[in-house]
């Protein structure tokens, strides 16, 4: 039973008729854009923004309407995966390299849904590596201000080169182990030269959507 499968399957009856509807990126949401090309294929009008060269590949290849982030004022659903999530809804987001484009989608979303299977779901995010966007350009500076920090950032490497990511950048994941600060840690990254973008999703998502061996559990995130 794939419970990826199960919370994708779910979340795609979230989309309606009419909607513009953020794409993520990702294992799980791979199974979401499948069911949201069958949902097409059956005669849904909707429009998509991916989040990823690799989403926008899939979603093309089902026939599933696209338009790029510059086209739209705002989204109406968002669904995406999550790496992590805490119980007051504040997730990692980033191991898929896209956590840059997946923030902007989701930043003007009216509604956000994070679809997971249940071993996503901790008492306290950081076990998870946390992924930063990094400029190419300093990085090596960029990585020693984070190490000061205490943060413990390795650079992510694919292929013994360095990853890139679909904006052209590095990415460096930061060990931080369970029980983090997640608001000094935040402050740290938020403004820092050579920093793009942090995968720390924070009490961003209405509901989450995870898929169990007893089918998909909803929950609602009352903060939202």
């Amino acid at each position: 039973m794939d419970k990826k499968k199960i919370a994708g399957d779910k979340a795609a009856e979230f989309v309606k008729d009419g909607m513009i509807v953020g794409l993520g990126t990702g294992s799980t949401a791979y199974h979401v854009v499948n069911a949201v090309g069958e949902m097409v294929k059956n005669g849904l009008k909707i429009k998509a923004v991916p989040t990823s060269k690799a989403t926008e590949e899939q979603a093309r290849a089902l026939g599933i309407p696209l338009l790029t982030i510059d086209e739209v004022d705002y989204i109406d659903i968002d669904i995406d995966g999550v790496d992590e999530i805490d119980p007051q809804f504040n997730a990692i987001k980033g191991g898929g390299g896209a956590l840059y484009r997946e923030k902007v989608v989701a930043d003007i979303s009216k509604e956000v849904i994070w679809i997971m299977d249940e071993s996503k779901l901790v008492d306290a995010i950081g076990t998870f590596p946390l992924a930063v966007e990094i400029a190419q350009y300093g990085y090596k500076q960029t990585m020693q201000k984070m190490t000061d920090f205490g943060l413990k950032p390795v650079l992510r490497i694919r292929d013994e080169k360095p990853y890139i990511t679909d904006n052209g950048n590095f990415i460096a994941d930061l060990q931080l182990g369970a029980g983090f600060d997640i608001a000094d840690v935040a402050k740290k990254l938020t403004g820092m030269v050579g920093v793009l973008e942090h995968g720390l999703f924070l009490n961003t998502c209405k509901k989450i959507v995870v898929g169990t061996d007893n089918g998909a559990i909803i929950k609602e995130n009352p903060a939202k």
